[in-house]
């Protein structure tokens, strides 16, 4: 029901406010702001994306949890979507989700609300960890090899020849 009333009472919102604003100000500067809302919008979003990807690459390396560099991605690339799509209403969502502080308030809003049941990473996170008891034992396979003529063994792959 509430996507229901998002696509039905977001788009009359967004008919009433250029309405307003064409009537008070003319269709030119109204189209004006549209176009310049969009431009500024979307050099802002290619901005903060890319800083956005260098705190992301940043969690990954220093080997953090990459939940909140990853939201704050998404929330930028909602914005960009919203501030590309024509509309007063859109263009004010879509500079309030730039703000970082505004970001960072939602992430902690949302995370607060979220409750994660498990959260397992890596190659083998559908079976179960092994433990090792602490010793430092190594399990090989060993041939021996003829020290007095080496030419006969072949190169060990570790020379070259």
């Amino acid at each position: 029901m509430l996507l229901l009333f998002l696509f039905i009472g977001i788009p009359l919102l967004e008919i009433t406010l250029f309405i307003q604003v064409g009537g008070a100000i003319g269709l030119g500067w109204t189209l004006a702001i549209v176009v310049f809302t969009a431009l500024l919008g979307s050099w802002m979003v290619r901005s903060q994306g890319a800083r956005a990807m260098l705190n992301l690459r940043t969690s990954f390396s220093n080997l953090q949890d990459p939940t909140e560099p990853l939201a704050h991605g998404a929330m930028i690339l909602f914005s960009g979507a919203l501030l590309i799509t024509p509309g007063f209403f859109t263009d004010f969502v879509g500079f309030l989700l730039l703000v970082p502080a505004f970001r960072s308030a939602a992430y902690h809003h949302l995370r607060a609300r979220v409750n994660v049941q498990s959260f397992q990473m890596g190659p083998d996170a559908n079976t179960q960890r092994r433990t090792y008891s602490g010793d430092r034992v190594i399990d090989g396979e060993f041939e021996e090899v003829d020290s007095e003529n080496p030419s006969q063994n072949g190169p060990s792959g570790w020379t070259k020849d």
